[in-house]
């Protein structure tokens, strides 16, 4: 089954494979920033980064915690659980969220802001080590207007996540309609999941850049039918308004993230981005 969307299909233009970087002691899978993928096909996306972090001793008591100012940076669990720490408390004190599968926690970095704080430090104090976590790292660009605003911290538990059915799909909205997560432009985060394969459409709206990113399987995607699979970006192009999923095997998930660009040129100095 196949939700109908009455809007012209987007085609994707460009399929490209996500490159490893070492990031903090880990090997991460990182889609975005690629050469071949021009900013302004992504704008306002700048980052996406997925990686497993062990909850161990060792890694809970390294120093993880560096800096960011001037974008959106959202951390999305894929699977595991792990706890962290950002200066977002009164007075830029250092206050903790606990993550779970399926939970979102999203930083404004504004003006300024330490996160990665003891990752796992708290299962760790609680006895469960050992294991380990998966996630999706994303920034989002701000517009220089919003650059210097105060940090905040926002963390979305699983349950309020707002999931459907559509098709064959099982959609999360981690941003979006229905979701509480507001990014600096209009936005959509979604987390979608065909657990038997099969086929599905949703809109995207017409004046949103887009792309896919796969976590599991492979599908065709696009008017055009392009096929990507694990650890691939799909990028979508310009003209229409929905997106079309066929051939998808039992399994696949992917996150498609789109967002009305800025047009603003990104000017990157390590760690901020202004």
């Amino acid at each position: 089954m196949t939700t109908k969307v009455a809007s012209a299909e987007r085609e994707v233009v460009l399929v490209e494979d996500a490159h490893l970087r070492p990031m903090m002691g880990l090997d991460v899978l990182e889609p975005l920033p690629s050469p071949n993928i021009p900013y302004e096909q992504v704008d306002p996306f700048i980052l996406v980064h997925e990686g497993v972090v062990p909850i161990t001793p060792e890694w809970a008591s390294r120093d993880t915690k560096h800096p960011h100012r001037g974008f959106d940076n959202l951390w999305y669990l894929v699977a595991g659980a792990a706890s962290t720490g950002h200066s977002t408390g009164p007075g830029g004190a250092m206050e903790r969220a606990r993550l779970e599968t399926g939970s979102l926690l999203k930083l404004r970095t504004g003006r300024g802001v330490w996160h990665a704080e003891g990752i796992g430090e708290d299962e760790i104090r609680e006895g469960k080590d050992g294991g380990e976590m998966r996630g999706v790292l994303f920034w989002v660009n701000l517009a220089r207007k919003d650059k210097q605003v105060h940090p905040t911290a926002q963390v979305l538990r699983p349950q309020d996540i707002p999931t459907r059915s559509e098709g064959d799909a099982i959609v999360r909205t981690l941003v979006g309609e229905g979701s509480p997560v507001m990014l600096g432009t209009p936005g959509l985060v979604l987390d979608e999941e065909l657990p038997k394969g099969g086929a599905f459409s949703t809109t995207v709206p017409s004046d949103f850049n887009g792309f896919v990113y796969l976590l599991e399987g492979d599908a065709e995607f696009g008017a055009n039918r392009l096929h990507a699979s694990r650890s691939q970006t799909a990028v979508l192009g310009a003209a229409g308004s929905a997106l079309t999923v066929t051939d998808a095997p039992p399994r696949t998930r992917f996150m498609l993230m789109a967002g009305k660009p800025y047009g603003e040129a990104p000017i990157y100095n390590g760690p901020y981005v202004d």
